[in-house]
């Protein structure tokens, strides 16, 4: 076992609560700290309640368990975030000024901050978006996404420090259920296929999104923080990619299991959000710099979650 300590944030949001496991397998149990500001879904787990808003609360859980490492999962998506931008604006920056200035007081090894695809806009190129392009985005989750790759950048010139960071497609998973993002069409219409009902999509049938399996981004994550400093040559965020798909094809995917199965379109603010965002991506700089290479293609994504939640489902009644 490795000899870090590392502290999640937002352990109960969609990637923590997948990433808990992997990281307890990599380090023990006893060397993984889940936070959350609400209590933990997890029994499996050494777990704080955590208010990231609040830099001395962070400090005293850095100082009691001497945590080395830490993966800042905590933010409010992009969809939710525009009910109340301001609010999301606040949250979403001042949890991460937080980690970085405690991060950087007590000269913590390495950080996470996770960007998004969002943080590119109507002017990057649609498709194969570059690494280095204008970022323009729409939404307040996109510039607090932005502002984050800034202040990383920041903190690794200015202090030394280790922050790393990925674009996230649309992450789809049957671990947690959707929390609020652009994206989440893509995990919720697995769930409604599973149960037997019809699925009314946010999003315009033909509304091409970068996405990836969550199993390829938990790697992802890790291969990233596992390799050498010397390998890392983006400190903003690099781009990641796994697949580019369409409403209208996850639904034919999802036919080949469900052939009944109906999907219905009633696009509504979240498709102007879509609209702004890349429709595939190129991530050759994080191929080249430590090695990345998605797994999941969309017919392989699709039959993990329906394997999956089929499972759960069965298990709840």
């Amino acid at each position: 076992m490795k000899q870090d300590t590392v502290l999640i944030i937002g352990a109960n949001g969609q990637i923590g609560t997948a990433l808990l496991p992997q990281l307890q397998h990599l380090y023990g149990y006893d060397r993984v700290i889940a936070t959350d500001i609400r209590p933990s879904l997890q029994s499996t787990a050494i777990f704080e309640t955590l208010d990231a808003t609040d830099a001395a609360a962070i400090a005293t859980i850095v100082k009691k368990y001497r945590i080395t490492q830490i993966y800042h999962l905590a933010a409010v998506l992009s969809a939710k975030g525009e009910t109340d931008p301001l609010w999301a604006w606040n949250l979403n920056m001042q949890t991460l000024l937080n980690v970085l200035e405690v991060a950087r007081t007590y000269q913590i090894q390495k950080v996470f901050v996770p960007s998004s695809i969002a943080a590119f806009g109507e002017h990057a190129p649609k498709y194969e978006t570059p690494q280095s392009t204008l970022l323009d985005p729409a939404t307040v989750y996109g510039i607090s996404k932005v502002a984050a790759e800034n202040w990383s950048v920041y903190y690794h010139k200015r202090y030394g420090l280790d922050v790393r960071s990925l674009r996230y497609p649309g992450v789809i998973s049957y671990q947690s259920m959707p929390g609020g993002g652009t994206t989440d069409y893509a995990v919720a219409i697995y769930h409604a296929a599973v149960q037997g009902l019809d699925f009314e999509c946010f999003l315009a049938e033909d509304t091409l999104l970068p996405m990836i399996y969550m199993d390829d981004a938990l790697r992802a994550t890790l291969e990233l923080m596992e390799a050498p400093a010397h390998q890392i040559s983006v400190r903003t965020s690099y781009n990641l990619a796994g697949m580019s798909f369409t409403p209208a094809q996850v639904t034919a995917s999802i036919q080949t299991y469900f052939p009944d199965f109906k999907t219905t379109y009633q696009p509504d603010f979240r498709q102007a959000i879509a609209d702004s965002w890349p429709k595939s991506i190129d991530d050759s700089v994080a191929r080249h710099d430590w090695g990345w290479k998605p797994a999941f293609d969309l017919p392989k994504m699709t039959h993990e979650m329906i394997t999956h939640l089929t499972e759960i489902y069965h298990q709840v009644a």
